[in-house]
């Protein structure tokens, strides 16, 4: 046995000893650590044990393994790593700025069976053959998903997706080369005069990062309700209650759906509604509640700014076959006043491709939009279009005619 593995087995008992929780308490397993590879430092000068090639990496080795996801905790602590996913054993992958990579690591089956039921310790959520998906947040705010067999073909398939920036203003997004500060300028002046956004884009677009941006123009003594399949969104306003949804029992009870978080929501004195992604009928709940007078902003899967105002009058048609299409049409013409559409290069350059309006309007049942921003051959430029509501503007003290008129 080498010293690391004399290391760990060490820590590990002593863990037990003391009932430390390594999932909560990383501060006192480091202080473990720390205190373990001193002793062990001094039997090795008496020949008592092996030396240490480096003390202090084999310190870090050991503590990703007992309070971290030991081999996979360095692509965690990589900030240029955006995601994770494990096909089988001998199959780790990486993304970094979009472009995947296998990388090195070698797992057994025991493993990674071993890693996810550590990551899923702190989440509450179960997986079994039962419930053979799951959809968790690691304590570091990752977003897990794991599939298993017989629904895969004969490995568990782990995905581990991180959030690389984490964006509480738009400035950030201009700093990053997301967004214009012209067009970061219109936005920010959307979300203070109340108007409900909708932000749209592929997987990986930065769809949450963006939605968690545009929270930051909010204004401070607003209240916020969020609503989330899992906890991705980190609002840094002073007044926000984090909603997420609740998988069933055993016994198949004790469910909490999106649309009912939805519906919750506005029974808790809302300024602002934020859902992190309308995937099926709770779309129905969120236009509801956007014409219930209370502002809101989420985020849809879709490939345009067009396709996304086209989807959004679709999903609602699955809450049931009395929702129809002359209802929802008109509704989401009237609900939804911007759209803000991202995407990634072939580069993994994240960017907001187009801003538009929706006016409003119904014509022959496909509601009308109007251009604000689009991505063009000198990038992000302004369209001919006005967002909707100049009333609003004006009441939040904005100059919205002076904020378009272009610069010289």
């Amino acid at each position: 046995m080498d010293g690391v593995a004399i290391l760990e087995s060490e820590v590990r008992e002593l863990v037990r000893r003391r009932g430390l929780d390594p999932a909560r308490d990383h501060a006192g397993v480091h202080a473990l650590v720390a205190e373990v590879v001193a002793d062990y430092d001094a039997r090795s000068m008496a020949g008592a044990v092996p030396a240490l090639a480096d003390p202090r990496l084999a310190a870090k080795s050991v503590l990703d393994a007992v309070a971290g996801l030991g081999p996979l905790q360095q692509y965690l602590d990589d900030p240029t790593v955006e995601e994770i996913w494990i096909n089988g054993p001998a199959q780790v992958f990486v993304a970094r700025h979009g472009v995947p990579e296998l990388t090195t690591t070698i797992l057994t089956e025991t493993q990674v069976h071993h890693l996810v039921e550590q990551m899923l310790t702190t989440s509450g959520r179960r997986l079994d053959l039962s419930s053979p998906f799951v959809d968790a947040a690691l304590p570091g705010g990752e977003r897990l998903h794991v599939v298993i067999p017989d629904v895969t073909r004969r490995h568990m398939a782990v995905n581990i997706r991180k959030f690389v920036m984490r964006a509480s203003s738009l400035g950030d997004l201009v700093a990053a080369g997301t967004i214009t500060s012209q067009a970061a300028g219109l936005l920010d002046a959307c979300v203070r005069a109340g108007l409900n956004i909708l932000v749209s884009g592929a997987t990986q677009a930065g769809k949450t990062t963006t939605l968690n941006a545009l929270s930051g123009s909010i204004p401070p003594q607003q209240r916020i309700i969020t609503a989330e399949e899992v906890f991705e969104l980190n609002l840094a306003n002073r007044d926000v209650v984090a909603l997420q949804c609740r998988e069933a029992s055993l016994e198949g009870t004790g469910e909490i759906p999106l649309r009912r978080l939805v519906k919750e929501a506005l029974r808790m004195r809302p300024d602002r509604i934020v859902v992190g992604e309308v995937r099926a009928a709770e779309s129905l709940d969120l236009l509801i509640a956007l014409n219930s007078g209370v502002p809101g902003m989420a985020s849809i899967h879709a490939n345009s700014a067009r396709d996304a105002v086209s989807k959004i009058c679709t999903l609602p048609l699955l809450a049931g076959e009395n929702v129809s299409s002359r209802f929802v049409t008109p509704t989401v013409a009237s609900a939804i006043d911007i759209v803000v559409h991202l995407a990634m290069d072939a580069k993994g350059v994240r960017r907001v491709r187009e801003i538009v309006a929706v006016t409003g309007r119904v014509e022959e049942g496909v509601v009308e939009t109007a251009g604000l921003y689009a991505w063009g051959e000198h990038g992000l430029t302004r369209g001919e279009g006005f967002p909707p509501h100049p009333e609003r503007f004006e009441r939040a003290g904005i100059d919205l005619p002076a904020m378009l008129r272009p610069s010289r």
